[in-house]
C-alpha cells in the first residue's frame, strides 16, 4: 500500500510540474523573454558593466530557448533575426551609421514578431497589440539610445589640446610672469597657463601654444593690434 501511495503521490507531482511547465509554452509568453533578451543584450552592448545585464540576458534566453525549441516557429524569422545581430554591433561598434542601426532594428521586430507560427502560415502566432507595443518602445528605445551614444563617441574630445590652439578665453587669474602659472577658461574647461608678459584677472586672452597640459597664452589686446 506504500508503494502505491509513493507512486500515487510522485504522479500527482509530475502532473503538477508539468502543468507549471506547459504554462510557459505561450508563444507571447516566449515572445516577452525573447525581446526582453534582446533589450537587455543590446544594452549591454551599448554600456558594459558590472555583468548583472549580461546574466539577466542569459537567464531570458534560456527562457525564450525553451519556448523556441517546443513551440513551431518559421525557420526564416530565425535566420532574420541572427542577421540583424552584426548591423547593430557594426552600428554602435564599428561604422557609427545609422543605416545598419534601422536594419538591425528591422530585423529584431519582423523577425521576433514572426519567429511563432500559427496555424496560418502568414499570420503571426503572438498577439498583434503586444507585438506592435512591444516592438515600438524596444525599438525606439534602442534607436534614441543608440543614436546618442554613437553622436557622443563621434564628438570631438573635451580636452583636445590642438583643438584649444588658435581659441580665445578669459583670464581667471592674475598671470605675473613666465614662470608663475595662472588660469584661464577657454571653450568652458579651466586651464592653467603661462604668459610672456603680464595678464591681469578678467582680460581677455588667445591661446598660441602648449606646454605639456599648460596653455601658453598673449593678450588679445595684442593680436588685435598686430
Amino acid at each position: 500500500m506504500r508503494r502505491g501511495f509513493d507512486n500515487c503521490v510522485l504522479r500527482v507531482a509530475w502532473e503538477v510540474v508539468a502543468v507549471d511547465f506547459t504554462t510557459f509554452l505561450d508563444p507571447n509568453l516566449a515572445y516577452v523573454f525573447l525581446v526582453a533578451f534582446f533589450f537587455l543584450a543590446g544594452i549591454a552592448i551599448l554600456t558594459p558593466g558590472t555583468g548583472v545585464l549580461e546574466v539577466g540576458a542569459l537567464i531570458t534566453l534560456v527562457m525564450a530557448g525553451w519556448g523556441i525549441s517546443s513551440l513551431p516557429i518559421n525557420i526564416w524569422a530565425l535566420i532574420l533575426l541572427g542577421l540583424g545581430v552584426l548591423p547593430f554591433v557594426m552600428a554602435v561598434r564599428a561604422s557609427k551609421k545609422t543605416p545598419y542601426l534601422v536594419v538591425s532594428i528591422a530585423s529584431l521586430v519582423i523577425g521576433s514578431s514572426f519567429l511563432f507560427r500559427s496555424e496560418v502560415w502568414w499570420r503571426p502566432a503572438v498577439n498583434p497589440i503586444l507585438s506592435l507595443l512591444t516592438s515600438g518602445l524596444v525599438g525606439g528605445f534602442f534607436w534614441i539610445a543608440s543614436v546618442r551614444i554613437m553622436e557622443a563617441e563621434s564628438a570631438p574630445p573635451a580636452h583636445d589640446l590642438v583643438r584649444l590652439i588658435g581659441a580665445t578665453g578669459e583670464a581667471r587669474s592674475d598671470i605675473k610672469s613666465w614662470g608663475e602659472e595662472g588660469s584661464v577658461q577657454v571653450l568652458g574647461e579651466l586651464w592653467s597657463a603661462h604668459s610672456k608678459e603680464p595678464i591681469q584677472e578678467g582680460e581677455y586672452v588667445k591661446i598660441v601654444g602648449r606646454t605639456g597640459f599648460a596653455l601658453e597664452v598673449e593678450p588679445l589686446e595684442k593680436e588685435m593690434e598686430a
